[in-house]
């Protein structure tokens, strides 16, 4: 990521945010620490006050499409949810191991965040397409329905998940 990262925040766009674990590796590869993810990133989304429009969490990186938080400040909201899944994953990660078996990593995250402003209604769909069949891509399912760590099933059923999605940002 470039160093003078320039981030738009303050005019009610949506973001685009991808963020990725540190060196591409799989952190996110247990169904319980996506579990883990979706349940943090849903009390972030309440503390901070902020629109879920769409999701997906992948083994080694997530998509969120959402709106910026009540105060403006999504970058806070974004280290807060970085920062609580990396340290209650590591932590969990460690009490299952003999200290001697215990491989931590240098960092869970990247440092930074890719943050890409949405504000057309065809920006919008295609990055909600794009998250939604990024698992079927990877080859981790055959139909985006399968996946449970993305909103597709909202989106599909109107079912209700981990994460409140408001389409309506």
């Amino acid at each position: 990521m470039p160093k003078a990262l320039r981030r738009w925040h303050g005019e009610g766009d949506l973001h685009y945010i991808t963020c990725s674990c540190y060196q591409r590796r799989p952190f996110l590869d247990s169904e319980y620490r996506r579990d883990l993810f979706l349940k943090i990133f849903e009390e972030v989304r309440q503390r901070y006050e902020f629109a879920v429009i769409g999701y997906v969490v992948m083994p080694e990186h997530f998509h969120l499409l959402v709106g910026e938080p009540d105060d403006g400040n999504l970058a806070v909201a974004m280290q807060v949810l970085k920062q609580r899944v990396a340290r209650q994953s590591l932590n969990r990660g460690r009490s299952k191991k003999p200290v001697s078996e215990e491989k931590t990593p240098q960092a869970f995250w990247h440092t930074r965040y890719y943050d890409f402003n949405v504000f057309t209604e065809k920006k919008i769909v295609e990055k909600l397409r794009y998250m939604h069949r990024n698992p079927v891509k990877r080859g981790l399912v055959e139909f985006p329905e399968q996946w449970r760590w993305s909103s597709y099933r909202y989106y599909l059923l109107g079912e209700e998940g981990a994460v409140r999605v408001d389409p309506s940002g």
